[in-house]
C-alpha cells in the first residue's frame, strides 16, 4: 500500500498516518520529521529548510524531491509507506509521480483529511503551548494555512483527476476518523 495524506496544518495528518501505517504495517513518512531531523542535526540542508519554515514557507520543491527520492530507495520503502505532508505542490506531485514511475511504485490513494479552519489554527495554537514548536504561533500558523489553501489545495483536484482521491471529514474522535480512512481505502 502507498498511499498520500493531504489536509490543511493541524488537520490531524501525522496522527492518522501512524494509526493507518500500523494497519497496513508500513512506514510512515513524514516530511517535516524528516526536515525537523535535519534541523536538529543543524545540516546544511536542515538550515535552509529552518529559514523557511520558521517563516511560514514551504522548503523548496527540488530540495524535497531530491530528500524523498533518497528516502524511497532505502529497502523499508519498498514494501510499502504513507507520506505525510508531500508532495504539497503539483511540481511536488509531477516528480513524485517520475520518482515513483523510475521505482516501479503505483500510488493506491491520496487521501484528503478535512476540517473547519478556525478549529485547526486554534488546535495548532494548543499544540504550540504543549510542544514549544517554533511554527504554531498564531501568525505563522495563520501564514500556514494560506500557503496551504494557495500552493497545496491544488493536489486535491490533480488527484481527483487520476481517480485516487479519497476525501474523509478530519473531525472527531481520533479512532472514529481511523475507521472513515481504512473504510474509504478498502
Amino acid at each position: 500500500m502507498r498511499l498520500i495524506f493531504l489536509g490543511p496544518p493541524g488537520v490531524g495528518k501525522g496522527t492518522q498516518a501512524k494509526r493507518v501505517c500500523e494497519n497496513f504495517n508500513i512506514i510512515h513518512l513524514s516530511t517535516g520529521d524528516i526536515l525537523r531531523a535535519e534541523m536538529a542535526a543543524e545540516s546544511e540542508i536542515g538550515k535552509k529548510a529552518k529559514s523557511f519554515i520558521d517563516n511560514g514557507k514551504l522548503v523548496p520543491d527540488e530540495v524535497l524531491l531530491r530528500i524523498m527520492d533518497n528516502r524511497l530507495k532505502n529497502d523499508d520503502a519498498q514494501k510499502g509507506y504513507l507520506l505525510d505532508g508531500f508532495p504539497r505542490t503539483i511540481p511536488q506531485a509531477e516528480g513524485l509521480d517520475k520518482i515513483m514511475e523510475n521505482k516501479s511504485h503505483i500510488l493506491n490513494a491520496a487521501v484528503s483529511l478535512t476540517a473547519d479552519e478556525d478549529e485547526l489554527v486554534q488546535r495548532l495554537i494548543n499544540r504550540g503551548l504543549e510542544s514549544g514548536r517554533s511554527d504554531d504561533t498564531p501568525s505563522v500558523i495563520r501564514q500556514r494555512q494560506k500557503v496551504y489553501w494557495d500552493q497545496t489545495a491544488p493536489l486535491l483536484k490533480y488527484y481527483k483527476n487520476k481517480n485516487l482521491l479519497k476525501e474523509v471529514d478530519g473531525l472527531g474522535n481520533i479512532s472514529e476518523i481511523t475507521k472513515r480512512i481504512l473504510r474509504v481505502l478498502k
